[in-house]
């Protein structure tokens, strides 16, 4: 596993439902996926139930709960910045979201250096 600058941070909405759920099943950890179903929603699982691979990238932290990416999805994504929102629907089957009504949501944005300037390759 890798670890790359924090690149992810979640909207009050997101850190709610993250709340919610630590209540009720402890310490969490979020895995980004490139999969094709649910490509935008990170799973949320209890640690210790998901294995992180040694590909894996862990993007940072939200709520206290480390968000790891997959190394491909990374790759592709590796200029931007990740938001976390919770939006109306069903998390993945099994994720800690489903059957809540709200899901988490990812949502990118391009990381840009400190001349305002897009990030190389974005």
């Amino acid at each position: 596993m890798t670890e790359a600058p924090s690149r992810v941070s979640a909207t009050p909405a997101a850190l709610a439902l993250l709340a919610e759920i630590q209540r009720e099943h402890g310490p969490v950890l979020f895995h980004q996926s490139g999969g094709c179903c649910d490509g935008s929603s990170p799973m949320c699982y209890p640690q210790g139930d998901f294995l992180v691979g040694e590909a894996d990238v862990k993007l940072g932290e939200i709520g206290g709960a480390p968000f790891f990416i997959g190394a491909a999805q990374y790759e592709a994504w590796k200029h931007t910045e990740l938001v976390i929102d919770a939006v109306p629907g069903r998390g993945g089957m099994f994720s800690l979201d489903n059957g809540r009504e709200q899901r988490f949501h990812t949502r990118s944005c391009l990381i840009r250096d400190r001349a305002g300037r897009d990030a190389p390759g974005g």
